[in-house]
């Protein structure tokens, strides 16, 4: 058993830093339990903060627990602190090894004595009861829309603010669990709205519950901004910045976020389910979609992520959270892991944990002075929807996601809701799987942004409904696409086959083939006499005798139609859902359909190809847009594994030779390349522009450094 030291003296050396959000990108997160006190080991802590180079760490502070000496009324302190300060031991060791120390508080939850003496601070459900904690009864929820968090959570953020040397306070579960029915939410609900708490079940007719959302998210925002005007008034570079959770960024007021968000997180902890390993990677891209400018972390629990159970107190599979933390901040979100409870009693995450972020150490010199680029961007499709299609949608997103990472092409997300032309101008490629809901300004902006010779693949019922879910008579994009439709859309068909007609490019990676495998869902559309339509659908036939499935009838309605705009743009339609059905057959020619027709609407612009035996996850860093480019570098993420498909990862097999094509700046040369971790030199055959390497292999991770320099310069040198 410890005994934990006194509180330690308020440290008073280190300069308070304001420009902490931009360095602080290896994370340590220590999640306290109430006996931690009895068997807690700062050294080990210390030491697993400083072999990892962390330069950050998030310490649980207080809120439901406190965990450290608190003069707060009603802030619970752990019975067994004593006189210890736990969060303050590990908070100014980590200050004295110089790292940014952010304090937890998780106000979520309140003890029987504070619900006596505080009623108010409950949640209520519809009959007016406190609701009890589902996991753990005799503590009692709290009402986000309550005193609570406007006024007591503010004193115990501006009490750890004062007493330690912090840079930040992080909030977990502050939003609340469902609709809480207390006298201050019903009444800032009413204020502000005119109506009644919501009720029920959820209805999509009641204007309550239509109001409820960005009612909610307001209110919530508005908290934000208080916790932080707080501390910022007791010490100005401390930030409060709550996680999160439920809130998508896309949805956070932009004003907000540029006031009060110096920096995000993504709370996605690990693989849920079957999910696959690149969804680490998807997170931050869809952050740096909506906020460029914001430094974003992905959170990595050492433990099990699950949808349907909790074994928070666990460790899982090395090499699957090593994966996660690596695609992660290969993809440009920086680490940060979380433990639960300081005890260990499993050291088996250690030395996977230190190897992870010691590659992003060694990687940071290089990456951090140059930005995530790609020629192709996929359509997020973002949107809350009621709708009962857009699980639908979801999935299509996900298997143009996996089509294109087994294809090695490099790409980014575009948000819907935040399309513009400034977005769209970034990319040569703009993939749209299948977004239904698209407003009549986006589609606009959209078929001008082709006109300036961007290119456009659109599948399914993309742009069939308006921004906030009509149905339209034709597709938004179809005067752009060259199809308009001839019928409603055909759901749940069986035995569909695209046959291949005429000759095309488009139909090289089919060799043999005289059809393909179609969708279940199937768009009826008539093309424009000036677009090319190289696949078409064949006429339904049964599947059932066996003696009757065969076709009947010729090749005959579009299933791919393709344009070439007066402006060098090019547009691509597929007529069936190319993704979804991807996503749950896995049928390797709906993924090399959909991967060619987005090399076809990249013409003949050259992008960054990789092509290897295994499946690597592919981001690419390059000089800052509006300089001359002198730096291109490869990430590599090798995600072969035995259970690929499955998310679940035991080891990683190691993958190559993995050729890597990178297009040369005209008027330059290649000047070295170098594979940044295996720390050797490669040749490079350059031809028609373009330079082609080989890695021999890659285990986990390998970064392909490429330098360029003006070929008149080099020849004079």
């Amino acid at each position: 058993m410890t005994t934990l030291d006194p509180a330690p003296e308020r440290s008073t050396a280190a300069p308070a830093d304001r420009d902490w959000p931009s360095w602080a990108n290896r994370w340590t997160q220590l999640t306290f339990t109430e006996d931690d006190p009895l068997h807690f080991d700062p050294d080990f802590w210390l030491d697993v903060m400083r072999r990892s180079h962390s330069n950050a760490t998030c310490l649980s502070a207080g809120g439901y627990m406190a965990f450290y000496p608190t003069r707060i009324p009603f802030h619970y302190r752990s019975k067994h602190l004593g006189n210890g300060d736990l969060f303050g031991t590990l908070a100014q060791g980590a200050k004295k090894m110089g790292m940014a120390v952010m304090a937890r508080i998780d106000p979520h939850a309140i003890h029987a004595d504070a619900l006596a003496a505080h009623p108010e601070w409950a949640a209520l459900d519809e009959n007016g009861a406190p609701v009890e904690h589902w996991a753990f009864p005799g503590t009692y929820i709290t009402c986000p829309f309550s005193t609570y968090n406007s006024d007591f959570l503010t004193d115990v953020a501006r009490e750890i603010t004062r007493e330690y040397d912090i840079d930040a306070v992080f909030a977990n579960r502050w939003q609340g669990h469902g609709i809480s029915y207390s006298p201050a939410a019903a009444r800032a609900f009413r204020e502000d709205t005119g109506l009644d708490l919501p009720r029920g079940a959820f209805d999509p007719d009641d204007p309550a519950w239509r109001a409820w959302p960005t009612w909610r998210r307001q209110r919530l925002s508005a908290l934000v901004g208080l916790w932080d005007d707080a501390v910022r008034a007791v010490k100005p570079h401390v930030r409060f910045i709550p996680n999160l959770g439920s809130i998508a960024a896309h949805d956070l007021d932009r004003q907000l976020v540029e006031k009060h968000y110096p920096l995000l997180f993504i709370d996605k902890q690990g693989r849920s389910g079957t999910e696959a390993p690149w969804a680490a990677g998807r997170n931050g891209k869809r952050s740096r979609s909506v906020f460029r400018d914001r430094p974003v972390g992905l959170i990595t629990s050492i433990g099990p992520e699950h949808p349907a159970h909790r074994w928070k107190d666990s460790v899982t599979s090395g090499p699957e959270f090593v994966t996660w933390i690596v695609d992660g901040f290969a993809q440009g979100a920086f680490p940060w892991f979380t433990k639960f409870k300081a005890e260990v009693l499993d050291t088996r995450w250690v030395e996977p944990l230190i190897d992870a972020f010691t590659l992003h150490a060694r990687l940071e010199p290089v990456l951090s002075r140059l930005e995530i680029t790609a020629e192709v961007a996929l359509l997020d499709a973002t949107r809350s929807s009621t709708l009962p299609t857009h699980g639908k949608e979801q999935e299509d997103g996900q298997g143009a996601y996996q089509a294109l990472v087994e294809a090695g092409i490099p790409f980014e997300l575009v948000c819907d809701g935040l399309i513009t032309a400034e977005q769209l101008d970034r990319f040569r490629v703009l993939l749209a799987p299948n977004v239904q809901r698209l407003s009549e300004q986006e589609c606009r902006t959209i078929a001008e942004w082709v006109a300036r010779g961007g290119a456009l693949v659109a599948a399914c019922e993309t742009s069939l409904l308006t921004e906030d879910g009509a149905r339209r008579e034709d597709l938004g994009l179809a005067d752009l696409l060259g199809v308009h439709l001839t019928g409603p859309v055909r759901q749940s068909v069986r035995n569909n086959y695209v046959a291949l007609v005429g000759e095309h490019p488009l139909h090289a990676g089919f060799t043999g083939a005289q059809r393909i495998i179609g969708g279940t869902q199937v768009v009826p559309v008539q093309a424009a006499d000036d677009t090319t339509v190289p696949l078409r659908f064949v006429p339904d036939y049964p599947d059932l005798p066996m003696e009757e499935v065969y076709a009947r009838e010729a090749p005959r309605d579009p299933a791919v139609v393709l344009r070439e705009h007066d402006g060098g743009g090019r547009s691509a339609y597929v007529a069936f859902n190319l993704g979804s059905i991807f996503w749950e057959a896995l049928q390797p020619d709906h993924g090399r359909l959909l991967a060619d027709t987005v090399r076809w609407a990249l013409g003949g612009h050259t992008s960054v190809q990789v092509d290897t035996p295994g499946i690597v996850d592919v981001s690419v860093y390059r000089t800052p847009r509006g300089s001359a480019l002198s730096e291109v570098a490869v990430c590599l993420v090798n995600l072969t594994n035995p259970m690929t498909m499955r998310g679940a990862i035991r080891r990683t097999l190691p993958s190559g030779p993995v050729s890597v094509s990178v297009p040369v700046p005209a008027g330059a040369d290649v000047t070295s390349a170098r594979l940044v971790l295996d720390g050797s030199d490669v040749a490079v055959n350059v031809s028609d522009g373009t330079a082609e390497v080989i890695v021999p292999c890659i285990d986990l991770l390998e970064v392909l450094h490429l330098t360029f320099a003006p070929s008149s310069t080099r020849e004079k040198s």
